[in-house]
């Protein structure tokens, strides 16, 4: 009979050995055999429940990872030159993990004693456990700049595309890394000033053609001036960075708290857990914990890093990269509740009854550890009943309960209405040259809403306590429609047959009616778009004016401070409020909330639009390959000088100018939104039916032009608008232009009606 080891022997083999972690590597070493595994299998199960162990595809490993973005600290050169780091983070027990970096060609020389950030790929079956790929050297936060590389005799330079940075950068031979003459290069600085003033650069990535897709994205970042660069003070502060222990906080790392996000998603700042509520006056209830990531902690009032992210405001996202709105050092690592690894945050458990309707709600600051990083999709696979590997193991006891608590979430909405309108969203999918390589609906599936769900309770939660408490803070308003835009959405219910109700306080669910009443019908795209038109911006205000889109009195952004100041303002004030330490909302920044709040809501605005431009930019690119192309589409916009068209297939939009219609004078109706030929009455207005051909695709600006093929399934006459009408073709659509003329008609006429009164 084999010798059982005790668990002490059992963990101090594994710290010993940490790539040889299976259970027959533990037999193995102990000399284990026959039945006796049948107790081997029992202790480490025992091991696994108290929290020694953490099982992974048959593998025991300590349950404290490394992040994957971490700080190591270079070591020296081994007998084959391969560079090794050790982790500066490194919070398990043990021997450390063997990590080694893998530089590319374009990387600065690194040397013994170099601290760099890196990003972490966890590997099996090789002598290392992780290999780290460098982000950058830590100390080192060269200029760089975004321009043209023009090949000189030795070297060459490069020519800014922004405007603003008039000065060219000298490239010396050793820094061209192969760029060639009219490449879109992104260099940084390599030196002082060499000969002709002139600052000296290496060319630190090639981007190719300036009209190719990699360069759109960097194009709208530069055009927007969108800050994408942080100065040394903020570098250095981030650098400076530790993990925060559990000294002051209250520890929540025993519960199986997760993140659910996006599977490529850049960082997680909020994690969720939600069981049944045993309270017997709660009969049917939960419990719902909301974990957000403790940036308060980190980038405190008047420091460097909090007057560079209030500049920012927010993250911009790009379908290849993100601009944020603090240094990787925090976004993706410190500040990131990566899965296995100690975090701290600020927590909110929040009771609610079977009805969906919150009870109480108490904030604590924190250190927990996420359970899992886990991704929408395959968190509703789990769901619907397939799990796989990595939520197996969660299905039970975590994701079901989520479920649950979110069903009873819905009811509470439901009776609630808010604004519900079913506008579908694209995503851009590229490969890794920056090509589009297709564009398809993004998902909405359960997983999606429940998170949305527990993330508006908990910003609820938030304003709440910091009304409660009298604390300043920064609300999330959405004010009603203005009474001009609203009669304009009735006109055009009006003339689509459908009626918007009158004479009484516009709530949600008078909206909600009209799109349940277009909902299946050939307008329901066209009343969705205009409902959405028809609503305010979104803004940021020490006042609270409510949020009416989603039917809620008290509302503050509190659950991404990662990506928004905003929320950075209200973790600010809760540690005020709680009285959680001295990094809460000073003076100063309580004085300057009006000019804060105004700022970044401008800044939200910039961002919304530098991406909506790089999206226009990569479609044109897409679909550039595709001139000639018939396309479906709607009507989305009127304008004097033409149609705009979405295109059902990519949601591209594109122009249709009035000059391509036909050979006739078309009149522009502002009020009614529509264009009426003088001759034949051809009338187009938003949300008709159209077949187009794309004539021209502009990458460089992201336009599209259209000719118009077929209004409302009936074919344009081929040979214009003045003859058109004695043709077959011509009588089709002279018919569709009365009923759509009628239409018009009905609008202009309560127009009139309106503007006599």
């Amino acid at each position: 009979m084999s010798r059982i080891p005790s668990k002490a022997e059992i963990l101090d083999w594994i710290s010993a050995n940490p790539t040889q972690t299976t259970k027959r590597d533990i037999a193995r070493a102990f000399g284990i055999k026959g039945a006796d595994r049948i107790d081997l299998k029992r202790i480490l199960k025992e091991l696994e429940a108290e929290g020694h162990l953490q099982k992974r595809k048959k593998t025991y490993r300590d349950p404290d990872q490394l992040p994957p973005v971490t700080v190591l600290e270079v070591k020296a050169p081994d007998a084959d030159g391969d560079l090794y780091g050790r982790p500066l983070e490194w919070h398990g027990e043990g021997v450390e993990p063997i990590i080694l970096i893998l530089p590319k060609a374009s990387d600065p020389a690194l040397g013994q004693g170099d601290k760099v950030l890196v990003k972490l790929q966890l590997v099996k079956d090789e002598d290392h456990n992780y290999e780290a790929r460098l982000i950058r050297r830590i100390g080192s936060n060269p200029k760089r700049v975004l321009g043209i590389f023009r090949a000189g005799s030795e070297g060459g330079r490069v020519v800014p595309i922004d405007k603003a940075s008039s000065n060219e950068w000298m490239v010396l031979p050793d820094g061209v890394n192969g760029a060639k003459d009219g490449e879109l290069v992104e260099a940084e600085q390599a030196g002082p000033k060499g000969r002709m003033g002139l600052p000296r650069a290496r060319i630190a990535e090639r981007l190719g053609d300036p009209t190719a897709p990699k360069a759109v994205s960097l194009i709208a970042i530069h055009q927007h001036g969108i800050p994408d660069h942080f100065p040394d003070k903020v570098m250095a502060e981030a650098d400076a960075a530790k993990p925060m222990g559990l000294k002051g906080r209250e520890d929540l790392r025993e519960l199986p708290l997760v993140t659910i996000d996006p599977a490529d998603a850049r960082d997680h700042d909020d994690a969720c857990y939600a069981h049944a509520d045993d309270d017997p006056k709660n009969p049917g209830g939960h419990v719902i914990w909301v974990a957000i990531a403790d940036v308060a902690a980190y980038v405190r009032p008047g420091s460097a890093l909090d007057r560079e992210a209030k500049k920012r405001g927010n993250s911009s996202y790009f379908p290849d990269r993100v601009v944020p709105m603090l240094p990787d050092r925090l976004s993706g690592d410190l500040c990131s509740l990566h899965e296995g690894v100690p975090r701290a945050c600020i927590a909110v458990r929040m009771q609610v009854d079977a009805e969906g309707n919150k009870l109480s709600h108490k904030f604590v600051r924190g250190l927990m550890r996420s359970a899992a990083s886990l991704h929408y999709a395959e968190v509703q696979e789990a769901q619907d009943g397939n799990p796989n590997e990595k939520t197996a193991p969660f299905l039970d006891d975590v994701i079901k309960p989520l479920y649950a608590a979110y069903e009873a979430l819905t009811k509470a909405r439901a009776a609630r209405e808010p604004l519900d309108l079913d506008l579908p969203e694209r995503k851009i999918v590229l490969d890794e040259n920056g090509n589009v390589t297709s564009v398809a609906f993004r998902d909405r599936l359960d997983a999606h809403k429940l998170i949305e769900e527990f993330m508006i309770l908990a910003n609820v939660a938030a304003a709440e306590t910091l009304i409660k408490k009298r604390s300043p803070l920064l609300f999330r308003v959405h004010e009603e429609p203005a009474q001009e835009k609203l009669e304009a959405l009735r006109e055009t219910a009006n003339a689509a047959g459908l009626s918007l109700a009158k004479g009484q306080v516009l709530q949600t669910r008078h909206l909600n009616s009209l799109l349940n009443q277009a909902a299946g019908t050939d307008d329901a795209e066209l009343i969705n778009i205009s409902t959405l038109r028809s609503m305010q911006q979104a803004y940021y205000n020490p006042e609270n004016f409510g949020h009416f889109g989603l039917a809620l009195r008290n509302y503050a952004h509190f659950t991404s401070p990662i990506r928004r100041y905003a929320d950075l303002i209200v973790h600010r004030s809760l540690v005020s409020s709680h009285g959680w330490g001295d990094d809460g909302l000073d003076a100063e920044s309580i004085e300057r909330l009006e000019d804060t709040a105004t700022h970044i809501s401008d800044t939200e605005r910039r961002s919304m639009i530098a991406e909506r431009d790089t999206t226009d930019r990569y479609l044109a690119s897409y679909l550039s390959e595709r001139v000639g192309n018939e396309f479906e589409g709607r009507i989305s916009g009127i304008a004097r000088f033409g149609a705009f068209v979405k295109l059902d297939e990519t949601g591209a939009d594109g122009l249709v100018p009035v000059r391509s219609i036909g050979r006739e004078f078309f009149h522009f109706d502002a009020q009614a939104g529509t264009l009426t030929g003088s001759d034949t009455g051809l009338t187009l207005a938003i949300g008709q039916r159209v077949t187009v051909r794309l004539t021209q695709a502009a990458p460089v600006t992201g336009g599209l032009e259209l000719e118009l093929l077929a209004l409302e399934d009936a074919p344009m006459p081929s040979d214009g608008g003045q003859r058109g009408r004695r043709s077959p073709a011509g009588r089709t659509v002279k018919r569709k232009a009365a009923k759509s003329k009628h239409k018009a008609a009905k609008v202009k006429r309560k127009v009139e009606r309106k503007r006599r009164k």
